[in-house]
């Protein structure tokens, strides 16, 4: 199941395995649960890096994760789903010019 609490998690805990091949101090727990444990175990993680370092395990885990979920469900999909989740209209898109036309 990708909707809900227990498809996020279990997307999670793939994602973070395959940064670990790169960031191998990545941490998380080998089950899913509940994503507010993920959400902490995250931040104690990222908090105990230096920034520069926090921020590339970030960026590398996010476009990571968004990969995962756009081969389950299309690019389309997950660009609309994160579009959403971030707030952001759907006519704010660079290029969404070129698919009105």
């Amino acid at each position: 199941m990708i909707v809900g609490e227990g498809g996020f998690n279990s997307l999670y805990v793939r994602a973070i395995a395959l940064t670990q091949t790169t960031l191998p101090w990545l941490t998380a727990t080998s089950t899913p649960s509940h994503t507010s444990n993920h959400v902490a175990e995250l931040i104690q993680c990222l908090e105990g890096q230096p920034p520069e370092q926090a921020r590339t395990a970030n960026n590398l885990l996010l476009t990571t994760f968004t990969d995962i979920l756009a081969t389950l469900i299309g690019e389309d999909l997950t660009i609309q789903i994160i579009r959403s989740a971030w707030g952001i209209e759907a006519l704010d898109s660079p290029g969404s010019e070129e698919r009105n036309e």
